[in-house]
C-alpha cells in the first residue's frame, strides 16, 4: 500500500505541472462570472437557471479532467519506458494500477473541491444562504462517480491502442449512461425477445452514473437522505473495485515492450 501511495503522490505532482489545472482555473473563472450574475434581475428563477448552468459546467469540466488525466498514465509510462524501473523497485502491477487510480482520483477530488467551493461561496454572497450539507453531498457523490469513471478509463488505457481513442470511447459511454441509462429498462419492456432480455441485462449490469447526479436537489435546496449517500458510495466502491481488478487482470497479462 505504501508503494501505491507513493505512486499516487508522483501522479499528483506531475499533474500539477501540466496544463490540466490551467483548464481548471479557466473554468473556475467562468463559473465565478456566471455566479456573479445571480440575482442580477432580482428574480429567483434567474438565479436557479444560472446555478444549473454552473453545475453543468462543473460536471463537464470535471469529466474532461478525469478522462484526460487518467487515459495517459499507463501509456505514458510505457512510451517513456519508465515502467521498467518502476516495476524493478520492486513494485507489483497491482500497486501500479492502484497508485495511478488514487493519484488521478485525488487530483479530481481537489479540482472538484475548488469548483464546489466557489459555487458555495458565490451562492452565499449573492443569495445570502449556503447549504453546507447539500454542497458536501453533491461534492461527495460527484467524486464517487468520478471514481468509477477513472477506473473505467484506466481499464481502457490497457485495452485500447491510443489515449485519444480511450478518451473518446469512455466519454461516449459515460455520456450515454448519464443521458439514456435510466430509460433503458422502460425501452426494454416495450421490446420483443430476445432484445428485451439483452437490453434488460445491459440495464442491470452497467454502472448507473445518473444515481450520483443531485444537481436538482442542490438547485432547489432540497435534501438527500444520508443513508442514500452511503448506499450510493458503496455502489461506487463495488464498480470501482470491479474495473480496477479487470485492469489488473489485463495489465498483468500484457508484455511491457
Amino acid at each position: 500500500m505504501n508503494n501505491a501511495l507513493a505512486i499516487s503522490t508522483i501522479v499528483i505532482k506531475e499533474l500539477s505541472r501540466r496544463k490540466d489545472f490551467y483548464v481548471l482555473f479557466i473554468m473556475t473563472a467562468i463559473i465565478t462570472l456566471l455566479m456573479g450574475s445571480v440575482n442580477f434581475f432580482n428574480l429567483q428563477g434567474i438565479s436557479k437557471y444560472l446555478k444549473e448552468i454552473c453545475l453543468l459546467l462543473i460536471w463537464i469540466s470535471s469529466l474532461a479532467i478525469a478522462l484526460a488525466t487518467t487515459a495517459r498514465q499507463i501509456p505514458a509510462e510505457r512510451e517513456n519506458r519508465t515502467i521498467f524501473p518502476l516495476l524493478a523497485k520492486p513494485v507489483t502491477r497491482w500497486e501500479v494500477v492502484v497508485g495511478k487510480f488514487l493519484g488521478c482520483w485525488f487530483a479530481c477530488g481537489l479540482a472538484l473541491g475548488l469548483f464546489y467551493l466557489f459555487f458555495g461561496a458565490l451562492a452565499l454572497t449573492r443569495e445570502g444562504q449556503f447549504q453546507l450539507g447539500g454542497v458536501f453531498q453533491a461534492w461527495w457523490l460527484h467524486w464517487s462517480m468520478l471514481a468509477i469513471v477513472v477506473a473505467m478509463t484506466l481499464l481502457g488505457s490497457v485495452v485500447f491502442a491510443a489515449p485519444s481513442s480511450n478518451v473518446t470511447i469512455v466519454f461516449l459511454g459515460v455520456a450515454s449512461i448519464l443521458l439514456l441509462g435510466r430509460y433503458l429498462h422502460k425501452i426494454a419492456v416495450s421490446m420483443t425477445e430476445p432484445g428485451q432480455t439483452l437490453l434488460s441485462i445491459c440495464y442491470f449490469a452497467m454502472p448507473h452514473l445518473e444515481f450520483f447526479d443531485v444537481r436538482d436537489t442542490l438547485i432547489h435546496e432540497w435534501s438527500v437522505p444520508w443513508w442514500a449517500c452511503g448506499v450510493a458510495s458503496l455502489y461506487a466502491c463495488c464498480y470501482t473495485l470491479f474495473f480496477l481488478v479487470a485492469t489488473w487482470v489485463v495489465f498483468r497479462r500484457q508484455a511491457l515492450n
